[in-house]
């Protein structure tokens, strides 16, 4: 049994604040077969999650400690939605429609369960970045 607690998010803290992304995830799929995403990711304020989107699957977003916005753009980048995830006022999440390009805006320390079907990468997941070029 893997428990999480005080002591899974503190270590994990400790490597995100080692990590040049300011970030740190843990791996909760049951084994390298598990084709869906669902981990913890330790997030610091400065990280930058590059927006992205999953085309095929949405994405379940759980608010573990901290505060956090999840944020939808459109296709140029452009920001359409800012939800705000803080337990301390009862949001503790959000689902993040398939195909919606979004990322996160760190204000603390903050841990996310993050599940979705896919690997990301596999599953037709991409960055803005990457989708912007393909048009070019």
């Amino acid at each position: 049994m893997i428990e999480i607690d005080n002591k899974l998010i503190s270590d994990l803290f400790e490597q995100a604040k080692n990590n040049p992304r300011l970030r740190q995830n843990y791996d909760l799929r049951t084994s390298s077969e598990d084709n869906s995403q669902r981990m913890l990711n330790a997030l610091l304020p400065g990280t930058v999650v590059p927006i992205h989107h999953h085309p095929k699957s949405n994405e379940s977003v759980i608010l573990i400690c901290g505060k956090v916005a999840e944020i939808i753009y459109d296709e140029e980048g452009n920001e359409l939605e800012r939800y705000y995830l803080d337990s301390t006022v009862g949001n503790f999440g959000c689902i993040v429609p398939d195909g919606a390009w979004h990322s996160v805006e760190v204000y603390e320390p903050s841990v996310i369960y993050e599940a979705k079907d896919g690997r990301y990468g596999g599953d037709g997941s991409e960055t803005l970045d990457d989708f912007k070029a393909k048009l070019k």
